[in-house]
């Protein structure tokens, strides 16, 4: 299993980049970072810098979004960033949730998310593209490479996953939610003549190594109000009974009255209270790092291939410490 950690990107930038240098050494895989530029510094600046600081961590968004970039403009991003270092980048991509509604706009279509992922992942690969009625092709990439994976719970956009994507990102680290996720992942691409074992799993959720639960579940509840505002979406689109979801992720969003972008993924914040603690544990990984070592080794045996820590709390080097001297070299190891 490989392992990925997210971080925001608050002020000062030479911070995420400080914490990117200490993920890689202590033997993280990915760096991720949130993509909203009203709400955080805009991550592509940080990247080359990420990336011109470490020697093999892979770098990119969680998630970007067609609407707030031309397609072109992000699959040259990703470019210029591989020719400067060697196709060390990868595209986490979904319609555009806090990037989108703090402009105003609404998230794209799923239609719209599935053409972009084929289109950016083609030009940033040096391949011809037709788009907006003209085909186009970078001149300037020579053997580029880029895989785009795909945010999704509904069952619209899981079904697109299966269809385009190179991988699968998971935002929450439940195993009976995670396997129907997965599973229904997979019978999309089998259904689009794509093997399903060519597809990229990826969990990604808060963790953080301790013993004081009660702490850790309030530092940590504001990923459930993150989640609940996904699912939230889809139960106002199909109804909770006909959302196609597992019951567990529609029914703890029944006491849900809003979402406040200002404190988007942020620990404390003040619109989360209806996230009871069992969702919050089922969500996260807490505790010592023996839950932590149970609960990633069943995510493995669903066939996730990497958890993605997100790392938005007050123990954020504590638990990088952790991860590379107890969860980490179990993993390596095997």
């Amino acid at each position: 299993m490989d392992f990925g950690v997210v971080f925001q990107c608050d002020p000062p930038a030479s911070a995420v980049v400080e914490l990117a240098v200490k993920a890689e050494d202590a033997g993280f895989d990915y760096v991720w970072t949130f993509d909203s530029h009203l709400l955080w510094q805009e991550p592509f600046v940080i990247y080359s810098q990420i990336l011109a600081n470490t020697r093999r961590v892979i770098v990119g968004p969680m998630v970007t979004n067609p609407g707030t970039r031309d397609w072109t403009v992000i699959a040259s991003q990703f470019a210029t960033l591989n020719e400067m270092f060697g196709n060390r980048t990868v595209c986490g991509m979904g319609r555009g949730d806090s990037a989108l509604r703090t402009l105003g706009a609404q998230p794209g279509t799923i239609e719209e998310m599935k053409q972009s992922v084929e289109v950016i992942r083609a030009l940033a690969r040096g391949e011809t593209v037709t788009y907006r009625g003209k085909e186009l092709k970078f001149a300037w990439v020579d053997d580029g490479a880029l895989e785009v994976w795909v945010a999704a719970y509904g069952p619209k956009a899981l079904a697109a996953t299966g269809q385009v994507g190179d991988g699968y990102i998971l935002q929450l680290a439940d195993p009976d939610i995670a396997a129907w996720m997965i599973g229904a992942v997979r019978r999309s691409a089998e259904e689009a003549g794509r093997d399903p074992d060519a597809i990229t799993f990826c969990v990604a959720a808060p963790a953080y190594v301790g013993d004081d639960l009660a702490h850790q579940r309030d530092q940590t509840r504001w990923f459930g109000g993150m989640v609940g505002n996904h699912v939230a979406d889809i139960v106002a689109r199909y109804g909770a009974a006909g959302s196609g979801v597992p019951q567990a992720l529609t029914d703890y969003i029944e006491g849900r009255k809003g979402y406040d972008y200002a404190q988007h993924g942020r620990a404390g914040n003040t619109h989360t209270d209806f996230v009871p603690d069992e969702v919050v544990d089922r969500f996260c990984l807490l505790g010592p790092a023996e839950n932590h070592l149970a609960r990633l080794q069943e995510l493995q045996s669903l066939g996730v291939d990497q958890f993605a820590v997100y790392l938005q709390h007050d123990a954020k080097d504590q638990t990088l410490t952790a991860y590379a001297k107890d969860i980490i070299p179990t993993f390596r190891s095997a």
